[in-house]
Parts: structure tokens; C-alpha cells; sequence
């Protein structure tokens, strides 16, 4: 029996997730796609989950599309059909996803990468967007994404060279939150990851759509709206409530001293 091509750990609240074609730098063909879009929508009906870690097996997060097979399928990747849509099914993913960068993340995997919530990278982690170089638009957000996480001057230089962009710059033009040692990657992911499971799962789960929402808004436009969840949600909230969660973040803190 051939290992599956992405394993899912399930850890209390948190599910870890993992690209499975090492041999192929974990290239995002059809069947990978699919499968993609199967686990996430399995895990966004499972209960249990609140947050899902995302990496990959072997020297690459993933290298992107398989072109050998996108030769003879065809490149509007972005227009794959419902089944496979990859971008509408972590979009729709209610929960928080930690991308954990293990190696290369290049053009579609780089697509696949700023599907997540947030980044965390290894020391050997490498981004390139390769999209002008072998004559493919991106379709998976990138060209939109890029600039609004570092700058639109520096994702033109990313995007127009095709340059590789190393762990290190990636962190300090703040496009990952952090870099850690190859080994402590996924453990530090699968920690953060329970960090925000460990949250209220109404708040967790509103407050990641209303900051979704209004990055997609014009900033005023965002201002208004947040005021206006803020203002519903509060209908629900209670005085003992607040200082039930009050009492628990005030030990939380205790216990991190």
C-alpha cells in the first residue's frame, strides 16, 4: 500500500497537515490538489479542530504546480474547477492555518503558502515566484497578496527577477513571523497552533473573518464594520462571563512568569 499523499496528525484541537510527495518536492499536480481540498474540508466539519499546522515532507513546503502535468492539462490554474480549488477551500477554512515553511515554496507553492493565516519558517526555507519566468499568470492570489504583506516594491523585485528570497529576509521584510531551526519547526507551529485553539472558539472564529473581511475593505470602510460586529457581538456578552475570562487569562499570565 503507497503512503498517502498528505498525512493528517490530529493532536487535541490542532490537526497537523502534511504535503506527502517528497520525491516530487511535494509539486501541487491534480491528485495533490484534490486531496487538498478533501482535508480541508473534512477538518473544517470535524468539531474538534480549531486550528490547523500546514507543511510539507522532505526539502520542500512545495516546489508548485506539476508543469509537466499542467503541459498536457492545461495552466488556468486558477480557474481548476470547483473540485479542486485550492484557494476557495483554505479560504473558507474558519479556523486559524499556520503555514511551516519547511524548504521551498515556489510560485504555486508560494500561492499556497499566503493561503495561510500565518507563517513560521525553517532556517532552510526558500520563496521564489517563478510565475514570469516560465510564462503562467498567477491565479491563487500572489500578485495581490505579496504587496500588501511586504511592500509593493519589494514584490515587484520577488516577482519580475524570480529571485529566491532566503528565511532570514523573509523575516525581516516580514513576510514569516519567525525562523526556527529545522527541527524545532513543526513543534513550535504545533505549539502556536494551540496557543489559538486554547481561545474562545466564537471570538477566535468571528475574529479571524472580521480581520479577512476588512483586509478587503478600504480602511474606513473596515472601521465601520468592525464597530458594527463589535457592537452585535457585545449584545451577547455577559458581566460574568467577562470576569470568568478575565480570571483565566490573569492565571494564563501567572503562568508564563
Amino acid at each position: 500500500m503507497s503512503d498517502p499523499i498528505i498525512h493528517v496528525e490530529r493532536d487535541g484541537a490542532v490537526a497537523i497537515v502534511t504535503l506527502n510527495r517528497p520525491e516530487a518536492l511535494n509539486a501541487l499536480n491534480r491528485a495533490l490538489r484534490m486531496e487538498i481540498c478533501r482535508v480541508f474540508e473534512e477538518l473544517k466539519a470535524d468539531p474538534d479542530i480549531r486550528a490547523v499546522v500546514l507543511t510539507g515532507s522532505g526539502r520542500a513546503f512545495t516546489a508548485g504546480v506539476d508543469l509537466k502535468e499542467a503541459g498536457q492539462t492545461g495552466f488556468a490554474l486558477g480557474a481548476d474547477g470547483s473540485d479542486i480549488d485550492i484557494a476557495q477551500a483554505l479560504g473558507a477554512y474558519p479556523w486559524p492555518i499556520i503555514g511551516a515553511i519547511n524548504g521551498f515554496a515556489i510560485t504555486g507553492g508560494f500561492e499556497l503558502a499566503l493561503m495561510c493565516d500565518v507563517l513560521l519558517a525553517s532556517e532552510h526555507a526558500k520563496f521564489a515566484d517563478t510565475h514570469a519566468r516560465v510564462g503562467i499568470m498567477p491565479g491563487w492570489g500572489l500578485s495581490q497578496k505579496l504587496s500588501r504583506l511586504i511592500g509593493i516594491s519589494r514584490a515587484k523585485e520577488l516577482s519580475f527577477t524570480g529571485n529566491f528570497l532566503d528565511a532570514d529576509t523573509a523575516e525581516r521584510w516580514g513576510l514569516v513571523n519567525r525562523v526556527y531551526a529545522a527541527d524545532e519547526l513543526v513543534p513550535a507551529a504545533r505549539k502556536l497552533a494551540h496557543e489559538m485553539a486554547g481561545c474562545d472558539p466564537v471570538l477566535l472564529r468571528g475574529y479571524k473573518k472580521m480581520i479577512d473581511d476588512g483586509f478587503a475593505m478600504p480602511f474606513g470602510e473596515a472601521l465601520r464594520e468592525e464597530i458594527r460586529r463589535s457592537a452585535a457581538h457585545a449584545a451577547s456578552v455577559t458581566a460574568e462571563s467577562v470576569e470568568a475570562a478575565r480570571k483565566q487569562v490573569t492565571e494564563r499570565g501567572r503562568g508564563l512568569n
